[in-house]
């Protein structure tokens, strides 16, 4: 899986607390990015396994809302996310912290 900075975001606060279900909006602020960059991360990640979505059920017309669409961790995709997470910290982290720890 490639990830992308963007992807990283959504996957992060999916881990915040995996068990909660999202919708999109609530990733935009944190994102500080568009519903046309966010939806199509959001579509990948569910191709790809690593969550689901539901629309929720409600009536519209008594909530005065439409429906929202919540996305959550699959199993499979908390385990991806946490690696993959850890691996691009690593490949973050700055060269002379690499360094002091192989030296440890």
């Amino acid at each position: 899986m490639k990830l992308v900075y963007p992807a990283a975001l959504i996957l992060r606060s999916f881990l915040e607390d995996p068990a909660v279900p999202r919708y999109g909006i609530e990733f935009i602020g944190g994102l500080g990015t568009t519903s046309g960059a966010l939806y199509p991360i959001l579509h990948r990640l569910e191709r790809e396994g690593l969550i689901v979505s539901e629309w929720e059920r409600i009536d519209p017309h008594e909530q005065e809302r439409p429906a929202r669409r919540y996305y959550r961790l699959t199993p499979d995709g908390e385990q991806l996310a946490r690696r993959e997470l850890a691996a691009l910290a690593d490949r973050l982290r700055p060269p002379d912290v690499i360094r002091s720890a192989a030296c440890a």
